[in-house]
């Protein structure tokens, strides 16, 4: 047999040797101590799941998501009238926006008066009120269908007072989501 045969013979018989070798070297298992048996045979009660992350901030599409993402739910007027003016445009476009963002969501418009006037008149003009800022929301591309309007006159005050001051706050549209 020609001498290089033999090396490479004898180099896989040595590998296999070495190979067998290790295999037969592994450390046999120390016997553990026997474990104790519970005496009940009760099942045990899985571990508590880790808490879950809370969301921040108001839920998606909530009256509170509506207000944090808003300019305002409220715009307010002049003394006997319903013109939407700058101001007011700009929070009923803020409006539109998130009723775009959520088209399944429905609002209330309501309108308000100040304390001054009958009863009868200031239902009529809170009505014109809340048509005007529902008019408004309607030309920015809001389904008519989804905005509903109520008048509150001026039985709903959010200033008490017989003021300017009072009187201003209390000329006004509120839009409320509903559903």
């Amino acid at each position: 047999m020609p001498r290089h045969r033999l090396i490479v013979r004898a180099a896989t018989v040595s590998l296999l040797a070495a190979s067998m070798g290790l295999a037969g070297c592994a450390s046999t298992p120390k016997e553990l101590p026997p474990q104790p048996v519970a005496a009940s045979t009760t099942t045990r009660e899985a571990p508590p799941l880790p808490p879950q992350p809370q969301p921040i901030g108001p839920v998606p599409g909530s009256q509170a998501d509506f207000l944090a993402s808003v300019i305002s739910d409220t715009v307010h007027f002049e003394t006997d009238k319903y013109i939407i003016d700058g101001e007011s445009q700009g929070i009923l476009r803020s409006q539109a926006q998130w009723l775009a963002r959520y088209p399944n969501r429905s609002v209330t418009i309501e309108g308000h008066c100040d304390e001054r006037g009958t009863r009868e008149y200031n239902l009529a003009l809170g009505e014109r009120r809340a048509n005007a800022a529902k008019n408004y929301l309607v030309g920015l591309g809001v389904d008519a269908g989804r905005v509903s309007t109520v008048s509150y006159g001026k039985e709903r005050p959010v200033a008490l007072g017989s003021d300017e001051a009072a009187w201003a706050r209390n000329r006004r549209a509120v839009t409320i989501t509903i559903n």
